[in-house]
């Protein structure tokens, strides 16, 4: 496993972090045994960042962590989150940056996680009606208590992430970035490299349609939530997958499955650059790994922007309430 520097001051993680989302919620049925297995698979392999947040279950994929790193936990650089809100709405998602409940979520984490202390703590969404000094303030203090080592910001802007780091460090920013979502490359990346902020990326894989195994809707679960994502609905799907039709021809002609050109991409756009995959299953773990072994040259990066340019893929990446969320500096 290649390893690489989570920010200036950071930590040294293996390139590739496993987001552990799917496991509980949103990706169609669990299967706990598999997920264990897994993450325990992950581990053997060299991975040690592992990613969770509260609101993934909510509340269940935390304990399953828990449950899989019981007896390890040496062996891995944890990551949670916390900031968004559910109801027995299953659409409703609020958010939250009070202080007072910056700590409640921090300790009901550590609880559910079995651990004494939590690596990275990230605020998962930006609350527009606390400034985030606050946020980030109350996020120091968790430091100085032991009960968080390093702290990070998910979906936050490059002003909001100045106006953090100011407050304490920031170590880690969080944001959607794939060959399909490249908005970071619009401010959020300069920035971080400015001040020497690490960054993580989800869905690398593009929602998994970079992967070139889901060609169909029928392909997804019928609870699986990319079927209220603008980006599959009918005519948005059709041409995004046109466009991961593109990579996966390149993949063929470069002897590698289309998902790990797809990560070999982002592992691409620079060292400091943490792309963390998200599965459920040992299979497809083993395979996304295999992109370390994917060397592009230049030419082939500059074919894959003509074969998908920024901004080409159709429709917005979340639906209108969540899309409310990203970027918004209070």
């Amino acid at each position: 496993m290649k390893t690489r520097k989570l920010g200036k001051d950071g930590p040294t993680l293996s390139a590739f972090g496993l987001g552990c989302m799917g496991m509980s919620e949103f990706y169609g049925p669990g299967d706990e045994a598999e997920s264990i297995a897994t993450i325990h698979r992950a581990l053997e392999l060299g991975i040690t960042y592992l990613d969770t947040a509260d609101v993934y279950g909510p509340f269940t994929n935390e304990e399953l962590v828990g449950r899989a790193i019981r007896g390890r936990r040496n062996q891995v650089f944890l990551a949670t989150k916390f900031g968004i809100l559910r109801s027995a709405d299953p659409h409703y998602r609020g958010v939250s940056g009070r202080p007072e409940y910056v700590r409640q979520s921090c300790d009901a984490s550590l609880r559910r996680l079995g651990v004494d202390v939590i690596d990275l703590y990230y605020q998962h969404r930006i609350d527009p009606n606390v400034p985030v000094e606050e946020t980030a303030g109350t996020m120091g203090q968790l430091v100085k208590d032991g009960k968080v080592r390093y702290l990070g910001l998910s979906e936050a802007g490059p002003k909001t992430i100045r106006r953090a780091h100011t407050e304490h460090p920031i170590t880690a920013v969080q944001n959607e970035y794939s060959l399909w979502t490249r908005d970071p490359e619009d401010g959020v990346l300069a920035v971080c490299r400015e001040l020497g902020i690490g960054f993580a990326a989800y869905s690398p894989l593009g929602r998994g349609v970079l992967t070139g195994r889901i060609t169909k809707l029928d392909d997804l679960a019928q609870d699986d939530f990319r079927r209220t994502n603008p980006r599959f609905e009918e005519g948005n799907f059709k041409k995004n997958l046109e466009l991961a039709h593109r990579v996966s021809q390149m993949a063929d002609e470069k002897g590698c499955t289309p998902g790990q050109l797809a990560l070999a991409w982002v592992l691409a756009q620079g060292e400091d650059i943490v792309p963390i995959f998200g599965t459920k299953r040992r299979t497809y773990l083993e395979e996304n790994i295999g992109a370390l072994n994917v060397s592009l040259t230049a030419a082939d990066l500059k074919r894959l922007d003509q074969l998908f340019p920024k901004d080409a893929a159709a429709g917005t990446r979340y639906g209108e309430a969540m899309m409310t969320l990203i970027g918004k500096a209070p």
